[in-house]
Parts: C-alpha cells; structure tokens; sequence
C-alpha cells in the first residue's frame, strides 16, 4: 500500500523540471471521504520539504472510488443556520501542532481562536477508515 511512480517524463524546454504521474491504490483512502482524498494526496505531497518546487497538474479519480460518495451531509446553508452566520464568508483554521497539545492546551487554542472570530477549528489529523484498518 504506497503510492506508485509510473512515470517520468521531462517537461519540454527545461533542463531540471519532470511530471511525475503517480498512482494510489484506492484502498488507502476512505469510501467516500473528499477530505481524506484530497488531504492525503494533496496535503502530504506538498508538505514533503524534499521537493523544493511541487504543483498538481491533473488529479483522475477511478469511477469506482466516485461511486462511493454520497454527497455532503448536509450544505453551507445548514451550517450556516447552526453557526447563525449569514452575509460574510465562514472563517476556520487548522489547530497546530498537530501532535503534542494535552486536551487542556488543545481545548485553550479551540476556544482562543474562536474568541478572536474564527467560526470553526478543526483536527490536522487524516483520521479515516481503509478496507484493511477500519475505524472503530
């Protein structure tokens, strides 16, 4: 289960540039989680400190993995209902460290970012359940 390099090939008229075509076998991700998907691929590749230069060109999803997505839960007009906030974009962050924080530390940066005006925060975490290690 890692990811596979299929291909290389140079970009025309540079001397120090490539595409790489990389494949994932779809059971790394969780059924139907965009989020997963995207934070997975998108996320850990570019916070990768050993390529110094790195932009997403095409992404293909197999039909497949599509047909386990079901759509959102619910839609920003929800969400807006519950945070009762209409007229202005929705402001959220990602609480960092990611690890390390107790649970008093994590729950002071929740409510500190919530204090100075962000709508919501969020883990950093790619907490998902795979074919071969379900999420209980």
């Amino acid at each position: 289960y890692r990811a596979k390099a299929y291909r290389v090939d140079p970009v025309p008229g540079t001397n120090d540039q490539f595409f790489a075509y990389v494949a994932y076998d779809c059971d790394l991700f969780e059924e139907g989680s965009l989020a997963n998907l995207t934070a997975s691929i998108i996320g850990n590749v570019f916070g990768f400190k050993a390529v110094k230069a790195l932009r997403l060109e095409d992404m293909r999803i197999p039909f497949a993995y599509l047909k386990t997505f079901q759509g959102p839960a619910t839609g920003v007009i929800v969400e807006r209902e519950r945070l009762d906030k209409f007229g202005k974009p929705l402001l959220g962050a990602t609480v960092k460290p990611k690890l390390g924080l107790s649970g008093k530390n994590y729950g002071r940066v929740v409510y500190e970012g919530l204090r100075g005006g962000l709508d919501f925060l969020k883990d950093d975490e790619n907490i998902n359940s795979q074919p071969f290690m379900r999420w209980k």
